[in-house]
């Protein structure tokens, strides 16, 4: 007797979309802007621990556990393209001011201002599903926390977003979102075009570099009766990262060891066609750092900075120049 083919969720086949909320944790209605949003992994779900039973008196048989409060903080791992990676910009850093568009080979241009240290950030309701089941569930409430970037001279460029979610609604066998959302072409902006600048010019001899955006986000975990947090607050908004060079020159041993500190300006960016992606650091302190040697090969030194806001400007500034006339 043939066997009827079992169809397995795979995440080839995975949906994910978004919208914006008007409303924290409210989830957009079907007919609301909603967006595809290409993505690598994720780790979102919300997860509800079990309290161990402390009664005595019942005899040696374990009494039932107690359900504990929800969290769904997670991570989703997305490429930094051309256009949709804005969303997450959006998500993270507020509105951006948009200016254009002015040509350039012939085609249209934007550009796109994020700045850090907005006194409120948008919440987004990303759905994730898995068609073949079919299931499908909301992340709701969910706000931007740290947003990590790593360069290195090959490979593909990612961004690994560390989301805090208000909840997560209960699987359904249909789509909440739209069903036939928004889909802006995924372009990425490759490894092999990245380039850090010091102070205007372009730094050499770098082996690989990261950073770090975090809004430090505080749960707003009061009394709920649904055991979820009520919302997530941004705090001090802050930039780390690192910097690994091949030990050639002074031009970041002078500024790290100056007394008092010398502040100076990183800037990562990433260029295809006419698209161009900008993370502006203006005010960056390096720690004096070891160089190590481990043998006969080049000596590398890494120095992990720390950042602060330059005077009347903001501690992060990202300028995306792309075709896309509007993020509102």
């Amino acid at each position: 007797m043939a066997l009827t083919p079992t169809t397995r969720a795979r995440g080839a086949n995975a949906r994910a979309v978004g919208a914006f909320e008007a409303t924290a944790g409210i989830v957009p209605a079907a007919d609301a802007d909603w967006f595809r949003v290409p993505f690598v992994s994720h780790g979102l779900g919300e997860e509800r621990g079990l309290i161990e039973s402390d009664l005595l008196g019942q005899g040696r048989e374990a009494s039932d556990p107690t359900p504990d409060v929800a969290t769904n903080d997670g991570d989703i791992v997305v490429p930094v393209d051309v256009r949709n990676f804005a969303r997450f910009l959006k998500l993270f850093f507020g509105d951006p001011t948009t200016a254009g568009p002015v040509q350039l080979n012939g085609a249209d241009v934007f550009t796109h201002v994020f700045r850090s240290g907005a006194q409120t950030l948008p919440s987004m309701s990303i759905e994730i599903g898995s068609p073949e089941v079919p299931n499908f569930s909301v992340h709701r409430g969910a706000r931007g926390n740290q947003l990590r970037i790593s360069m290195a001279r090959g490979g593909l460029l990612n961004a690994t977003c560390s989301l805090i979610c208000i909840g997560e609604t209960d699987p359904t066998n249909l789509t909440v979102g739209a069903a036939n959302p928004e889909e802006l072409a995924t372009t990425r902006f490759p490894q092999a075009t990245g380039y850090i600048r010091k102070d205007g010019a372009v730094l050499g001899a770098v082996v690989s570099a990261d950073f770090t955006f975090s809004n430090n986000l505080e749960k707003v975990e009061t009394i709920q009766p649904d055991g979820r947090i009520e919302d997530s607050d941004p705090a001090m908004a802050t930039m780390t990262g690192s910097v690994t060079i091949k030990f050639k020159d002074r031009t970041l041993l002078n500024a790290a060891t100056s007394s008092p500190p010398t502040p100076i300006e990183l800037v990562f960016g990433w260029k295809v066609g006419n698209h161009e992606l900008l993370f502006t650091v203006g005010r960056v302190f390096l720690p004096r750092a070891k160089n190590p040697i481990q043998g006969p090969g080049a000596i590398q030194a890494s120095y992990n900075w720390q950042s602060s806001k330059p005077g009347a400007s903001n501690t992060v500034v990202v300028t995306l120049k792309n075709d896309v006339a509007s993020y509102a």
